[in-house]
């Protein structure tokens, strides 16, 4: 019997996308980048994160040769953007986050134009499986005047997807796209990450990135702060926080815990406990020990890890 296949571990794939030293300077002054050094691995998804203005879409405007860099280099499968530009261009697909379609032409007229910039030969075999995926295929007669904002938003990615690119970027994919078209797109993410298309997406939505990302970058004020293998990530940041439901109110935590990592909440009906998951001792067992002699009793208890959102807020604190 033949055993299954097994996916090749992300550290184990080569990079496609090599970006070193970049920095971008503005005409006004405004340096929108300093210094961004990242590599994106072949066939992986990597979610982009960071505040608004921290630089998220500049990086992505660079790569795909909308703009230019103030200084560094970037390489696109071992290709010089700048020097190879339309080959690189060909390897790329990009959703941007502003809706820019021609209002007047069809869902089906746009998608296999797109596909004929690249020079691409005609496969109406293959723009039809790309807009029944998309859940397009219904609309495919339909002008784009007359669609929703969350079908205009398939439709770009239709787009972008015409041409059959190795890399996909996702400017903010599901911005102003309603739950059940979210769940569909991330449906069509993932069956091309397994055919080894590599995605780059940034999105507001942190919970997406820690659902679906292999790997997580953080930019803010255009410095890439940290970029990590998400479960690990999550493993050496994340911290859990122990509730304990009190028995009674307390107005203020006793002078005998002070320099705990205690906090009170729920107007005083609950003790919260945040310690390190990766310290040798949690200091439960010292904790509670301590609340016995204080007198203080609880009717229950649960832990909670924190999410990527945590994380997230918690790193760009730190930054600013």
């Amino acid at each position: 019997m033949t055993s299954p296949m097994r996916e090749p571990s992300p550290e184990a794939m080569p990079a496609v996308i090599a970006v070193a030293d970049l920095c971008k300077t503005y005409a006004s002054g405004f340096q929108a980048l300093t210094r961004v050094n990242l590599e994106i691995r072949r066939g992986e998804i990597f979610a982009l994160l960071g505040p608004n203005g921290a630089g998220k879409t500049t990086l992505i405007n660079i790569i795909c040769g909308i703009a230019n860099p103030s200084a560094g280099r970037v390489s696109v499968a071992g290709l010089d953007i700048v020097r190879d530009y339309r080959t690189v261009r060909a390897l790329i697909g990009l959703v941007p986050q502003e809706l820019t379609t021609d209002a007047f032409e069809s869902v089906w007229a746009t998608v296999n134009f797109s596909r004929g910039l690249w020079g691409r030969p005609a496969a109406p075999a293959y723009v039809g499986k790309v807009l029944k995926d998309l859940s397009l295929w219904d609309k495919k007669d339909n002008k784009i005047m007359t669609l929703s904002g969350g079908m205009k938003r398939r439709v770009m990615i239709a787009k972008a997807l015409a041409h059959e690119p190795e890399i996909l970027f996702l400017d903010e994919p599901t911005a102003g796209v309603d739950v059940e078209l979210r769940k569909d797109m991330w449906g069509v993410v993932r069956a091309l990450r397994q055919s080894g298309v590599t995605i780059i997406l940034t999105t507001h939505y942190i919970e997406e990135a820690e659902l679906m990302a292999d790997r997580i970058g953080i930019i803010s004020k255009g410095e890439l702060i940290l970029v990590e293998d998400k479960v690990e990530l999550m493993r050496k940041l994340g911290k859990k926080r122990l509730t304990l439901h009190l028995l009674e109110r307390l107005d203020s935590i006793p002078a005998s815990l002070a320099g705990r990592q205690l906090a009170l909440a729920n107007d005083g009906r609950e003790l919260v406990y945040t310690y390190d998951t990766q310290a040798e001792r949690t200091g439960i067992t010292a904790l509670l020990k301590s609340l016995h002699e204080a007198g203080i009793r609880f009717r229950d208890l649960n832990t909670t890890q924190s999410s990527l959102e945590d994380i997230f807020v918690d790193l760009v604190r730190r930054g600013q």
